[in-house]
């Protein structure tokens, strides 16, 4: 019997619009209200500092709003963002950074309309950054369009043939559409380009789908090796090796997801399952109920404890 699985199906979160502003006309405000290593907090408290001495007019006050914007998103002050990238559009309406960061905040808002359509407005004025079609992609996923997805990762991937994120995102709906082939060709990319956990994880996913146990069990292994603190290599590769019938080495791989997670209530239900095939009952019995503690209604615990008779 198949047992669930916490899944880990991410689409990658996609990077925001950086600041585009030259900092050498500037003092330390504006250096590091436009300097790409800032802080959210630096860049928001310094582009403050900037707006509010009134010294800066037009496009580099259009560009302080849009980067304000961009340190309130990330803090995910989204209403406030959007009111300093509203008014970025109005000072400089032909300014890419500003719509590309306010499609942004209406993504995240899940207003996918207006993100797109600010997605289009920012690649009319400037079509050359990868990211723009990248984060429009995610925007026409997310309205369950998939294939104007993958057209824009295309795009992406083609102004940015090292565009890591782009590979990662055109192999998610590669899965989601059940070609193999292609998302594994492109999760497989992405691991050359930044190999993370995540990025073998998602590409352990495809293996898992396809029945392709040790290969999955594999990525998922390199994933503990990259993250060992982190439960969701654990977890996974102890969903593969309760499928292969390896019982001991799923209970031990479910011990150390619940060390690092233990409010995963998918891997108290799988470890009850673990138990129960090595023969504990009473640790099966306290395993699923843990499993209804953090879930209550969850069926395969449900179930497994009525087989049990210990409701």
């Amino acid at each position: 019997m198949r047992v669930p699985l916490s899944v880990m199906a991410l689409l990658v979160a996609l990077a925001s619009t950086a600041p585009v502003l030259a900092a050498a006309e500037g003092g330390p405000a504006w250096e590091a209200c436009v300097g790409p290593t800032s802080t959210p907090d630096q860049r928001v408290a310094a582009c403050s500092s900037v707006i509010d001495t009134g010294s800066e007019t037009g496009r580099r006050l259009a560009g302080a709003h849009c980067n304000r914007g961009h340190g309130l998103t990330e803090k995910r002050e989204l209403d406030a963002a959007l009111s300093d990238l509203d008014e970025a559009v109005r000072l400089a309406p032909d300014y890419a950074c500003a719509y590309n960061n306010r499609a942004r905040v209406y993504s995240f808002k899940r207003d996918y309309d207006r993100a797109i359509a600010d997605y289009d407005q920012a690649i009319k004025l400037d079509p050359s950054p990868a990211l723009a079609y990248s984060n429009r992609g995610e925007s026409r996923y997310s309205k369950g369009d998939l294939d104007g997805a993958i057209a824009d990762f295309d795009v992406a991937i083609k102004r940015d043939p090292n565009y890591a994120t782009a590979y990662a995102n055109r192999g998610y709906v590669y899965a989601r559409k059940h070609d193999t082939t292609h998302a594994l060709a492109d999760y497989t990319t992405r691991i050359k380009l930044a190999p993370d956990i995540l990025a073998y994880i998602d590409r352990g996913n495809v293996y898992r789908d396809s029945e392709q146990l040790d290969r999955a069990a594999a990525d998922y292994g390199e994933a503990i090796r990259l993250a060992p603190t982190d439960a969701r290599g654990w977890r996974n590769r102890g969903m593969i090796r309760l499928f292969q019938g390896d019982n001991k080495g799923g209970l031990a791989d479910y011990d150390k997801a619940l060390q690092y997670d233990p409010s995963d209530v998918f891997s108290w239900n799988n470890r009850g399952q673990a138990k129960l095939r090595l023969g504990d009952k009473q640790g099966a019995i306290a395993d699923f109920r843990k499993a209804l503690e953090l879930k209550p209604g969850l069926q395969t615990a449900q179930e497994s404890l009525r087989k049990l008779g210990a409701p």
